[in-house]
């Protein structure tokens, strides 16, 4: 623990530091002043303060009078489509050609991205602005402003893409030093835990012993004192580690263990995150080279996240941390600027030591404990393979608590040493990335600022846009169709922008109010373990979440109602009134159609905070085994031969090759004994069901509470096999819209879910 350490409140949640009391004034001092400067000159357009109307005044006159370039062609409208066809055209051969991202077709790709937003951007600024009365000023600058957050972020991003590396080749090379034991570093391989339950830690101890790799000693560390917890370390084998305090929580509790072993890497997995045997084969290989500090491998999930499961659609969806890991993390490596992600990570111990351990003043140790080796000269790795998975939030709730613990942790950067905007020791380069990622968080306030926007054309007749249909195809259309058809290409058909946009909707608006409370307050909200391994066997909607995104459903349903009625009024006598009302007209033609997108998607939104039923807290996986079945059924043995459609550590599903299972009455059940044939595990337990899968019997079977050897084999069957977290595409575009039209015309989290799946949710393994 370093001597700059900051107190603790009586939660033990991390103060601001002393010894840097000014910078909490500082950055919160910047966004007050700039607020209340925004807010003077607002004050004073109203009121018709002389130099502030005249500045306006002169703004609106440059409006009128745009530069030539800026002119749309004087051509037939269906010539001003020319750009549009030309550039799809050319990103759909391009994408056809490099199905996959390559150097020269990110590059060709991006290029034409990055001149359509610059073109989009001095025809936004210059043409569409509307200043012609100080309200309609104000909230068309302010949409300028919210839209310039998001393009700044998404330009910066463009930029980093150029560099993305893929370090799975140079893996395979330093991975034969570790398995031909050229290379074998000591690893202290460390689970912290704060209140998980012991059958999660008993999966994940499991599976830090099954890698394979002899020099390793894994270390159960234990923030919650629980016997059953040193009970089970000592069931296991690993070693038990646990501190008479909670002080500074996650960063506390591995800073204590660090300075209690001895091991020249320390491998980190959070208490639910199951590795893959070949874990430590693939990554203690890069250590090789002394500068490297930390590999960090992704983070996947053995279960669907709520937002998919709400919506039905597990199989389809892609988890939402998939965007990050398959995209924004190969463009921090490139940067030189990896993302430490608090789990699934080795890192190297005297490196560790010489920065001072994990940082302890933020909720976001692992971030701003990788900014620290990176200031000090060290690399971070990032590998994109998928070597170990965990548990995504269970329901809703978990999901917000989560994310908004992620966002306040983050912007703690602008209030503590590791910023890395003003930390010595990083590039350029680097601190523009964490910049991005430092963006990311306010431009939830973007998207609450589209949310309220079309509330304006209805009830304060604000008309935020002034733009005429031939500007709208020649400037606005080719680059709004191109960002849709490359969305999902770049980011690896990891999630498309409809999907995107869903998944950022849901907690936009606490998000906001996060990002203002961490700029007032950083420090004013303490760690908070996210729950897992819960079950619920009903419905439950989330009103916390709820309550702001119903108001905005209700005003937003008026503001449509009343803007499609003004524009079908004025839309018959449009030709026919002087200019400035035939504009009103057309703005107001514009806000029922905002509008009604942003109907549609708060109507999703809400379907998601309906948490579905989750009885069991075990997961179900598709897996294939041959297995073989003895039956004793009124004394005698029947012997049968399947496969497993289904399989979890509790039971399994086995549809069997030929007929002759023993009849079973209701709440009835049979001994059994189930040999897999691939491994030689025996597995005893009863036939609680049978039925039938099309042609084949079925029976469903409950195991009885296996030996450690047995469940050592199950768990490894289940979790630790090399190669089997395998990444999904998300569906195109156009599949997302017709997705989103059949969740709102027949939500499947209503209709068509079959809660009896005997309560599990099941995985695609």
């Amino acid at each position: 623990m370093t001597p700059s350490s900051p107190s603790l409140n009586t939660q033990g949640v991390p103060r601001s530091p002393q010894n840097s009391l000014s910078r909490p004034q500082v950055a919160t001092l910047i966004m007050v002043g700039v607020v209340v400067a925004a807010g003077a000159i607002v004050a004073a357009w109203f009121s018709g303060q002389g130099t502030i109307s005249r500045i306006f005044n002169q703004l609106r006159l440059l409006q009128e009078t745009p530069p030539l370039w800026l002119e749309v062609p004087q051509v037939a409208g269906a010539y001003l489509l020319v750009p549009t066809v030309m550039l799809f055209v050319i990103v759909l051969g391009v994408m056809k050609v490099s199905p996959q991202p390559r150097a020269w077709s990110r590059f060709v790709v991006i290029g034409i991205l990055l001149a359509l937003t610059f073109r989009y951007l001095a025809w936004r600024s210059h043409l569409t602005l509307n200043l012609s009365t100080p309200l309609d000023g104000v909230f068309s600058l302010g949409l300028f402003f919210l839209e310039l957050l998001l393009i700044l972020s998404s330009i910066i991003q463009l930029f980093l893409m150029l560099r993305v590396r893929d370090r799975r080749r140079e893996a395979d090379w330093l991975a034969m030093d570790v398995v031909e034991g050229r290379f074998l570093p000591s690893v202290d391989v460390m689970i912290p835990t704060y209140n998980e339950p012991v059958f999660i830690l008993r999966r994940t101890v499991i599976g830090c012993q099954a890698m394979d790799y002899l020099n390793k000693t894994v270390y159960l560390l234990d923030d919650t004192r629980r016997p059953e917890v040193e009970a089970l370390a000592a069931e296991l084998g690993c070693q038990y580690v646990t501190r008479p305090d909670n002080s500074f929580a996650k960063a506390g509790n591995l800073n204590h263990a660090i300075a209690h072993t001895t091991g020249e890497l320390i491998a980190v997995f959070d208490a639910d995150f199951v590795p893959t045997r070949n874990f430590l084969t693939r990554t203690t290989g890069f250590f090789q080279d002394a500068q490297v500090a930390l590999v960090q491998t992704p983070q996947t999930f053995y279960n669907s996240d709520p937002i998919a499961r709400n919506l039905g659609l597990e199989d389809v969806l892609t988890p939402e941390e998939e965007v990050f890991y398959r995209q924004i993390q190969p463009i921090r490596d490139g940067a030189g600027s990896v993302i430490c992600s608090g789990t699934s990570f080795v890192v190297r111990r005297s490196a560790l030591q010489e920065t001072g351990g994990f940082v302890t003043d933020s909720l976001s140790e692992d971030y701003f404990t990788g900014i620290r080796l990176s200031a000090q000269g060290y690399r971070l790795v990032y590998l994109d393979e998928k070597l170990s998975a965990g548990l995504a939030a269970e329901n809703i709730a978990a999901h917000a608590l989560q994310r908004l613990r992620w966002a306040r942790g983050t912007l703690q950067a602008f209030f503590i040493k590791a910023n890395p905007l003003t930390i010595p020791g990083l590039n350029l380069l680097q601190r523009l990335a964490h910049l991005e990622g430092l963006l990311h968080w306010f431009t939830s306030i973007s998207k609450v600022g589209f949310l309220l926007m079309p509330l304006a054309y209805s009830f304060l007749g604000v008309i935020p846009i002034r733009a005429r249909a031939e500007e709208l195809l020649y400037y606005f259309l080719p680059y709004y169709l191109v960002q849709l058809a490359v969305f999902s290409w770049l980011n690896y058909r990891s999630r498309s922008a409809l999907l995107s946009d869903i998944y950022s909707l849901v907690l936009a608006i606490p998000l906001a109010l996060t990002v203002v409370q961490v700029m007032l307050n950083p420090f004013s909200k303490g760690f908070k373990v996210t729950p897992k391994g819960t079950a619920s066997d009903r419905y439950s909607f989330n009103w916390n979440l709820a309550w702001p995104l119903l108001i905005l459903f209700g005003l937003t349903a008026i503001s449509l109602w009343v803007n499609f009625g003004n524009c079908m009024i004025k839309g018959a006598w449009m030709e026919t009134v002087p200019p400035d009302v035939a504009e009103q007209a057309k703005g107001i033609g514009l806000g029922w159609i905002w509008s009604g997108y942003n109907l549609i998607m708060i109507g999703i939104a809400l379907l998601i905070l309906l948490d579905v039923p989750r009885p069991s807290p075990f997961e179900w996986f598709n897996l294939r085994r041959i297995v073989r079945l003895v039956v004793t059924s009124n004394g005698a043995e029947h012997t049968l031969w399947g496969t497993t459609t289904m399989l979890s550590e509790v039971g399994a599903e086995v549809a069997l090759t030929q007929a002759g299972f023993p009849p079973l009455a209701p709440e009835e059940t049979l001994p059994l004994r189930l040999e897999f044939q691939e491994n030689g595990l025996v597995l005893y337990g009863e036939a609680t069901r049978i039925g039938f899968d099309g042609e084949f019997p079925t029976v469903r079977l409950t195991f009885a509470q296996p030996h450690l050897g047995q469940h050592r084999q199950l768990v490894e069957m289940l979790f630790c096999r090399p190669g089997q977290w395998k990444s999904r595409y998300t569906p195109n575009e156009f599949q997302s819209l017709w997705l989103l039209f059949r969740i709102l015309l027949r939500p499947r989290v209503l209709f068509d879910r079959n809660v009896e799946v005997s309560a599990v949710s099941v995985s695609q393994v």
